[in-house]
Order: structure tokens, then C-alpha cells, then sequence
């Protein structure tokens, strides 16, 4: 295990059924309030494609991406819940681990052929990060790959996400 593996991993901690019964939430606030992990942090989801613009998807990769997109040079796009964004959208409804949901993003975030890195904080079953693909191909940006502080490897969601390269920065 490398040293930033250690450093997320020692900084994040488990809260039993939340938000519902039978799920582990993997809270990082704890890793948020450390500065030199959160700078580690991004400094490494920064290193780990060329994009012209990154995709924070709401609302802990909101926290994780606008850094990240300042470090690397890029454009901030959040991709947010239904009914969140001002203008014209796209949306995509898509399942996750203890329900379902639909999110968005604006039809003109992106210049059409635009490489797109796409940040989250957890790779869990794949839901959300496949419906933010979409969403920023049907807006016309290029997805470059896509990069979490943390894969649930158990919940295999890197499955659903054949043909992109996804990278995270610890595997659990």
C-alpha cells in the first residue's frame, strides 16, 4: 500500500446504515479537514488525465473536482441533481446502490469534441458515473476517463463502465 493509500484510507471513516439501513457510508470529511491530505489528494486526481474540463458530480465530486480542475488548467462542470441547474439541460436517470435518481447537466457545458475528465469521491456500483458518461457525450465533450478518491470494488461498478478508463486512488 503507497503512502497516499494509507493517508485517504486512515482519513475516512465507515458509518453503518446511512442512508438507509444496511449500507456503509464512507464519509471523507475527515480527509477534507486534513490540508496536506487534501492536497495530496488533488494533486493526484489531477495527474491522471489531460481534460479541458472537469465534471463534478453532486455533491461530495463537486468538493473533490473544482480543485482539481483549477490544479490541472481545466473548466469546472457540475453535473447536479434534477431541477438544480439554471439553463437548458440533459438529464439521465440511472440506479444506484439504495435507490434511484436523475441527474443533469447543461446542454452547452461543453464545446463539442472538448476532452472531459469526470471526478467523484466513490466509485460504488457504477450508476452515477455511467449516467455522467452519457450525459457528457450527448453534450458533445469527449470523456477522457474518469477518476475517484475511492473504488467499492465489491459492488464491481467499473463493470458498467467497459470502454473508459477509470482510475481511483484507493480500492476497497
Amino acid at each position: 500500500m503507497t503512502e497516499l493509500s494509507t493517508m485517504i484510507l486512515d482519513r475516512i471513516r465507515d458509518v453503518p446504515d446511512y442512508p438507509k439501513p444496511g449500507v456503509v457510508f464512507k464519509d471523507i470529511t475527515p480527509l477534507l479537514a486534513d490540508p496536506v491530505a487534501m492536497a495530496a489528494v488533488v494533486e493526484e486526481l489531477a495527474g491522471t488525465h489531460q481534460a479541458d474540463k472537469i465534471v463534478g458530480i453532486e455533491a461530495r465530486g463537486f468538493i473533490l473536482a473544482a480543485p482539481v480542475a483549477y490544479r490541472a488548467g481545466a473548466g469546472f462542470v457540475p453535473v447536479r441533481k434534477k431541477g438544480k441547474l439554471p439553463a437548458a439541460t440533459l438529464e439521465e436517470s440511472y440506479d444506484l446502490e439504495y435507490g434511484s435518481a436523475t441527474i443533469e447537466v447543461h446542454r452547452d457545458a461543453f464545446v463539442p469534441g472538448e476532452r472531459v475528465l469526470i471526478v467523484d469521491d466513490v466509485l460504488a456500483t457504477g450508476g452515477t458515473a455511467k449516467a455522467a458518461v452519457e450525459l457528457v457525450e450527448r453534450a458533445g465533450g469527449e470523456v477522457a476517463g474518469i477518476a475517484v478518491l475511492m473504488e467499492l470494488a465489491f459492488l464491481q461498478g467499473r463493470e458498467r463502465l467497459a470502454g473508459v478508463d477509470v482510475r481511483s486512488l484507493v480500492t476497497v
